[in-house]
């Protein structure tokens, strides 16, 4: 899957921790993102991971962990 900056995309399932996208990573309880939740990807990352900003924070995600949202399925 190829991104872009602005795309909106949605958490496939629950992860068993989620990484923060701040300038020194920290490893955060997986509860802050519900699986379903769709965020708005803010940065790209090598090795095919992407910084997503969510309703309770941005975090660093693997595109496999992603799918993309179409523009009538956004919330």
């Amino acid at each position: 899957m190829t991104v872009s900056i602005g795309d909106q995309l949605r958490l496939k399932q629950p992860l068993p921790f989620l990484k923060s996208a701040d300038p020194m990573p920290m490893l955060r309880p997986p509860d802050l993102v519900a699986a379903g939740e769709v965020g708005e990807v803010v940065a790209l990352h090598p090795m095919d991971t992407v910084a997503v900003r969510f309703r309770r924070g941005t975090f660093l995600i693997g595109l496999d962990c992603l799918v993309a949202v179409e523009a009538a399925d956004a919330d």
